[in-house]
This record gives C-alpha cells, structure tokens and sequence, in this order.
C-alpha cells in the first residue's frame, strides 16, 4: 500500500475552480495506477477521473468530463486535481485512491483500489 494525502479543499461559488493535490508516500509512485472518487452526504462512493502510469491516458465519470482535469507528476510523487465550472452537485468529499494494478476497465470499481487518503471537502455555493 501507498500512504496518500489531499489537499486544496474548501469552499468556492458556484462557476469558480479549485485545484486538489494528492501527494503519495513512495517514491514508487510512478508505478501506481491513481484516481479520485468523491461521496456526497447520503450517497455512495462515486468514480471522478483515472490516470494511468505514465499520465498519458485519462478516464472520467460523465458528470466532470469536459470540466475536471487529472494529472499527475510522477517527479513530485503527486497527482492532481483541476476542478473548473464547479456546481452545487459537486460539493462533496474528494478522495485520492491508488492501486498497483494497470489501469483497464476496472477503475470505476470503488471496491478495486487498494489505497484510499483520508479525504478533503469541496463545497459548492449558489
């Protein structure tokens, strides 16, 4: 397992950005598979974007495509976040999730990953 850490949360009217960070523990991070995930009071884990090893290919649930962007910089241990466009039904708590796996189709799989951090919240305002 990776040890994972997020942070850029906070609070953000509606249209405006935010950027999370997600900074792993080993210097083996370039050989991990990374994505987010994000769960709303009352409702289930669900798939934000994946990224695979090398940060070339990237994969995105259907509410944040063409809004959010994944990367990662294997040189800084770290995998990022660009959240543009925000809306209300986005505010939730982001988490950082990282598998030694390939990334296939497999990824929107919650159950799948092996290591979770603990979480950062984004809050959309009106």
């Amino acid at each position: 397992q990776v040890q994972l850490v997020e942070s850029g949360g906070g609070l953000v009217q509606a249209g405006g950005s935010l950027r999370l960070s997600c900074a792993a523990s080993r210097r083996t991070f370039s050989t991990y598979s990374m994505g987010w995930f994000r769960q709303a009071p009352g409702k289930e884990r669900e798939f934000v974007a994946a990224i695979n090893l090398s940060g070339r290919s990237t994969y995105y649930g259907d509410s944040v495509k063409g809004r959010f962007t994944i990367s990662r910089d294997n040189a800084k241990n770290t995998m990022y976040l660009q959240m543009n466009s925000l809306k209300v039904e986005d505010t939730a708590v982001y988490y950082c999730t990282a598998d030694i796996k390939p990334l296939n189709t497999w990824f929107p799989q919650r159950a799948l990953w092996d290591s979770w951090g603990q979480g950062t919240q984004v809050t959309v305002s009106s």
